[in-house]
C-alpha cells in the first residue's frame, strides 16, 4: 500500500493530501530512508513521522484498505514518541 494512503487509513494523519505534503517535505522515513508519498509500506516497516518538534515512531502491524475509526489503531503499534522540544 502507498505510504500516503496508509497514513490516512490508519488515521495517523487525517487527510491523504496532508500525508503527501509531509512526505514531499521529507518529514517521514520508512525503515530509515526518506519516503515519498508513493513509497510502499509493508507489515513490519518502521515509520518515523516528524510533526513540528514531535517525533513519532510506529511499526506497521497490518495493511487494510478500509477500517472503521475504532479499529484504525490496530494497524500500527507506537514504538516511541518524543514530545515537542521547548
Amino acid at each position: 500500500m502507498r505510504l500516503d494512503k496508509f497514513l490516512k487509513v490508519s488515521r495517523l494523519i487525517k487527510r491523504r493530501t496532508v500525508a503527501k505534503e509531509f512526505a514531499d517535505n521529507q518529514r517521514i522515513t520508512v525503515n530509515g530512508r526518506v519516503a515519498k508519498p508513493s513509497s510502499e509500506v509493508n507489515v513490519g516497516d518502521l515509520l518515523v513521522i516528524q510533526m513540528g518538534g514531535r517525533k513519532l515512531t510506529v511499526e506497521v502491524l497490518e495493511i487494510k484498505d478500509n477500517v472503521k475509526t475504532s479499529a484504525a489503531q490496530s494497524l500500527y503499534r507506537i514504538v516511541s514518541e518524543e514530545p515537542p522540544r521547548p
